[in-house]
């Protein structure tokens, strides 16, 4: 019990002063407005959740300090963290628009050209990701696939579609409730760059991961 109080006390303190940030009118620290209003409490409680009752226990115990502190803000910060701090340095963006977070997955680490089928170097990635989703099951999924504008719709809307399938399904063989998850094909109708351009070609090519908290009863 004594190393276990140890671990949190030092986890803790670790995750709190990563919400610190610098006020550009003096320089100094301050902390950030998510963790002074219950955001931190959240991911703190997420730690003691884990070291006593396990993955589950992690999961409960965020809810549960959100609603107190953050409410559902608190409970997706937690998971923005993890899922920064799993994804760093594999190509995969994490972005955060309100309680929404959105992963976004480039297809030059996701699929071959014209392929659905998932490459052996991302599969490592998208089990991190489930493990997150599958412990945190207080969220909606959205897998949305899509292409540049090379081609035609006949061409890129049925791969957009078997992209995000395959998403899907890995997700779902690693403990992902496949009712939580919505899996959609968009084409090129959502370009996010210039598609007259090498690069912005490249960045429409990908497939996102949209999680949204379950909506309130």
């Amino acid at each position: 019990m004594k190393i276990q109080t140890v671990s949190l006390c030092a986890a803790s303190l670790a995750l709190l002063l990563s919400g610190c940030v610098i006020d550009p009118n003096t320089g100094n620290q301050k902390v950030a407005n998510t963790v002074k209003y219950g955001a931190g409490a959240a991911v703190t409680c997420g730690i003691v959740g884990a070291l006593t009752h396990g993955a589950k226990g992690a999961r409960n115990s965020a809810l549960a300090c959100g609603a107190i502190g953050a409410g559902v803000g608190g409970y997706m910060d937690y998971q923005e963290k993890l899922l920064r701090d799993k994804l760093a340095g594999t190509q995969v963006d994490v972005a955060r628009q309100g309680d929404q977070i959105t992963l976004t997955m480039p297809d030059n680490i996701t699929f071959a050209t014209n392929s659905a089928q998932l490459n052996n170097t991302v599969v490592a990635t998208l089990n991190d990701v489930a493990n997150v989703l599958a412990t945190y099951n207080e969220t909606t999924i959205t897998v949305a696939g899509h292409t540049d504008s090379t081609g035609n719709d006949a061409i890129n809307n049925p791969l957009s579609e078997r992209r995000a399938a395959a998403v899907s399904s890995h997700l779902i063989s690693r403990g992902v409730a496949a009712s939580r998850i919505r899996s959609v094909g968009y084409g090129s109708k959502s370009p996010i760059a210039d598609n007259s351009t090498v690069e912005g070609k490249a960045k429409n090519r990908r497939v996102e991961i949209l999680i949204n908290p379950q909506p309130q009863s």
